[in-house]
């Protein structure tokens, strides 16, 4: 009999990604689908549409059917044993919503095994352009919702932030606002990641507590919708997107679509997926008192958190390793973006000139342009080291002066999404992540502060805290930084 293996799965904006790990956690099969290169035929940029007004931003829900049709039979040539897969979660770009046409579950649930999933489904969606958390399109109906629930720190106090453009309550709003019609005939409501589990689960998979919370409509405290939020966006709007359930439920066996295509054992479990955020904190082992930083398509900051206090910027989400804890969590849109254009015009493209052009450069800049404890860095620029102790979000190391660990992979958010699969099965016991994970390697050490650093960059913080508040509140740069 084959050993028992894991997966996790990470719908992301640029790519579909998969690890497997075996039961001492080892990563056994790594592989992934690129949007714009391996599905030309959607014709994305970076993954996504942006439309003519530059505040519109989606994504095609088809395109992430076929790329999971794709990597499965991609794993499937390579001779990878489905059989084996015990349990699966995974997780998925947060904010993003995908709109299920009324009827849509009889076709999900009854999926012919002899056709790829994407032609099946082709007919599923009453929104064929998913809007996602690249989306700045909906000011008017952030301010209505604000001013719904008696202000922005109200709104912050029950759904752990305030009416931000990207978040899916005001997505949802102005897709009523402006297509009811459409609205009408939608019958669920998914986040990027209940969807994506609904794809494996064959039925309407529910929203856990940590991707909900980056919803603007879910209490974080009670962990249930908060009917004010809902009324404030869509009428029915509670119905369209079922209950919320803690993030380490198991929500029942795989499809019978997959053991017959594939040869999954039916006895494979869906756990819950959850938003890429949270599955990063629980693929990096977040400790208390440690800060994790993702350089990926956006740059995100995020630590686990006992008692917050929402505040006017950030966020509080819902821990999705321990329901009774929380993760505080910045979010700097588009981080790899502007990385890769500056690197693109300063650098020829090139991040060997780019890493030499940060060596030649002074320590803090020459001027021009926090918490000490360990740094977690992950994400796809994570691995390069001149990145790492000079860039982010101009300096990491140094400005923080602690030093950087990583992980053996930049793609933590499918790491993570294979441990919560563990971590679901035994989850009722009280077992928690922690003692799952014992097995996984250590973080390993990758920069240290340059010595002096200190001295040079305690100035320039108080400089950089009031430009970072002209750009915040410039709506010219609303593209850039919520």
């Amino acid at each position: 009999m084959a050993a028992p293996c894991y997966l996790g799965w990470d719908f992301s904006t640029q790519q579909l990604k998969v690890i497997a790990i075996d039961e001492q956690l080892r990563v056994i099969y790594e592989d992934n689908v690129h949007f714009d290169k391996d599905l030309p035929e959607f014709k994305t940029q970076g993954g996504v549409y942006i439309h003519s007004d530059r505040l519109s931003v989606t994504s095609p829900v088809l395109m992430w059917v076929k790329a999971l049709d794709m990597i499965l039979e991609k794993m499937k040539s390579s001779g990878f044993n489905f059989s084996q897969v015990r349990a699966m979660s995974g997780a998925g770009q947060q904010h993003g919503s995908v709109y299920w046409k009324k009827g849509s579950i009889q076709i999900l649930k009854n999926a012919s095994s002899e056709l790829p999933l994407h032609q099946s489904l082709k007919g599923c969606f009453s929104v064929s352009d998913s809007p996602i958390w690249m989306d700045s399109s909906t000011a008017s109906q952030c301010r209505a919702l604000e001013k719904a629930l008696g202000g922005a720190q109200h709104l912050a106090n029950v759904t752990g932030s305030r009416a931000y453009e990207r978040f899916t309550g005001n997505q949802i709003a102005k897709i009523y606002s402006q297509n009811p019609e459409v609205y009408k005939q939608t019958e669920r409501i998914s986040l990027v990641s209940s969807f994506a589990a609904s794809l494996f689960l064959g039925a309407y998979a529910p929203i856990d507590y940590s991707d909900g919370s980056g919803m603007n409509l879910l209490q974080i405290w009670e962990k249930a919708w908060s009917k004010p939020c809902l009324d404030a966006c869509a009428p029915g709007l509670e119905e369209r997107l079922g209950c919320p359930v803690p993030s380490h439920s198991v929500l029942g066996p795989i499809s019978p679509y997959y053991s017959q295509r594939y040869g999954f054992s039916p006895d494979c479990k869906i756990v819950a997926f959850t938003g890429d955020n949270p599955a990063s904190l629980a693929g990096m082992r977040l400790q208390e008192g440690d800060i994790a930083i993702s350089l990926g398509t956006s740059d995100t900051l995020f630590l686990w958190i006992q008692e917050p206090t929402p505040a006017l910027e950030g966020h509080i989400l819902c821990n999705p390793v321990d329901s009774q804890t929380y993760m505080a969590l910045l979010c700097f849109k588009n981080g790899s973006l502007m990385r890769e254009r500056i690197r693109d015009e300063c650098a020829s493209g090139s991040w060997d000139e780019f890493s030499k052009a940060l060596s030649s450069t002074v320590a803090g800049n020459s001027g021009n342009l926090v918490p000490r404890t360990r740094i977690l860095a992950t994400g796809g620029a994570s691995h390069n080291k001149k990145i790492l102790q000079c860039f982010f979000p101009q300096v990491l190391s140094d400005v923080f002066n602690a030093p950087v660990f990583t992980i053996d992979t930049a793609n933590s958010a499918c790491l993570g999404s294979a441990y919560r699969a563990i971590h679901g099965l035994v989850a009722e016991r009280n077992v928690s992540l922690a003692d799952v994970v014992k097995l996984a390697p250590e973080p390993r050490l990758a920069v240290t502060p340059t010595p002096g650093a200190e001295e040079l960059y305690r100035p320039l913080l108080k400089r950089y805290a009031e430009l970072e508040q002209k750009v915040i509140y410039n709506p010219a740069s609303s593209c850039l930084v919520k």
